[in-house]
């Protein structure tokens, strides 16, 4: 008898959707609003002083001091809970008994709903430096790596109602970013073709910018520019990888010293036959490139040798 296994079934884990997205709230010049409140106030202030008046002279009737007293405390601070200040490369997000109404974006005094509280919220551009994390390479090497986030508040609404704090939040999220890009490229010496953190910066910085903006869209932040600050190995394998480098060079430098004398010393025989000067046979020839490449490729100076004697008996 077979028994069937059901598969498990994977939870559905909705998208996540911002709380709020930003619109702009209703405002006018605050000019006017305060110019209003100016006015109200001096009007206020007549209407008492003439009731106080009134009253010291025993004439009948307190509704100039009634009307003024409600101008001045009920009228004025109604007008002034209305009346905001914006400076230039800030914001202020609206809220009415815990709704959101809208933001302010245009500078200077505004007017706008009554009993709003208003959050400041700078749509300035800033940036900070990662701190300097240890993680290992695609090849398994520990590397030092830190990063310069450039950033700025694209949706104010989401960055006050979406997360806690939105600073922290594009700090901890920059950091998991390079986290992650730095463990899929190899620092250096890479396969044909391949990304290197050492050897492709601006493809590593594109990819970094990337991965940063999509994690922080959420909060309504977006990412400018990205660079990384700090690459290098980590101190337990730092000796070990610059001799590792400076074998490499060193291969690599003898590499086009053999190239370079064995063209020379081609040449030389193809000159020397060309031009009849000598005739060799295949044994001088070997001798000649023997010591030619002797003399090319060695890293002392050569000591010439005179011989007066023959190859052959």
């Amino acid at each position: 008898m077979s028994t069937s296994h059901a598969s498990p079934v994977q939870p559905d884990v909705p998208h996540v959707r911002p709380i709020v997205t930003e619109r702009i709230a209703p405002s006018m010049n605050g000019i006017l609003g305060v110019l209003g409140l100016i006015l109200l106030g001096l009007a206020g202030s007549a209407l008492v002083a003439w009731g106080i008046v009134r009253l010291a002279h025993d004439e009948p009737g307190v509704t100039p001091l009634v009307a003024g007293l409600v101008v001045i405390l009920l009228v004025g601070p109604i007008c002034q809970t209305a009346v905001t200040v914006v400076s230039p490369g800030e914001t202020k997000v609206l809220q009415f008994l815990g709704k959101y109404v809208g933001t302010i974006r245009h500078d200077g005094v505004r007017l706008t709903y009554p009993f709003t509280s208003k959050h400041k919220v700078s749509v300035k551009v800033r940036n900070f430096e990662t701190r300097e994390l240890k993680v290992n390479d695609a090849s398994g090497n520990p590397i030092n790596i830190a990063a310069i986030v450039v950033w700025q508040v694209a949706d104010t609404a989401q960055s006050v109602f979406a997360v806690e704090d939105y600073e922290e939040f594009v700090t901890v999220q920059s950091e998991a970013a390079l986290r992650h890009v730095a463990t899929i490229h190899p620092y250096d010496n890479g396969d044909a073709g391949e990304a290197t953190l050492r050897g492709s910066t601006d493809q590593v910085a594109a990819e970094l910018a990337a991965e940063v903006g999509e994690r922080i869209a959420l909060a309504g932040l977006k990412v400018i520019e990205t660079r990384i600050s700090t690459l290098a190995f980590a101190p337990e394998i730092a000796q070990a990888m610059l001799q590792r480098q400076q074998a490499e060079a060193l291969l690599a430098a003898r590499s086009r010293i053999v190239e370079g004398a064995v063209t020379m010393v081609e040449s030389a025989l193809g000159r020397i036959e060309a031009d009849g000067i000598v005739n060799l046979d295949d044994e001088r020839k070997a001798a000649m490139v023997s010591n030619l490449l002797v003399v090319l490729c060695s890293d002392s100076r050569a000591t010439p040798v005179v011989n007066t004697g023959t190859l052959y008996n």
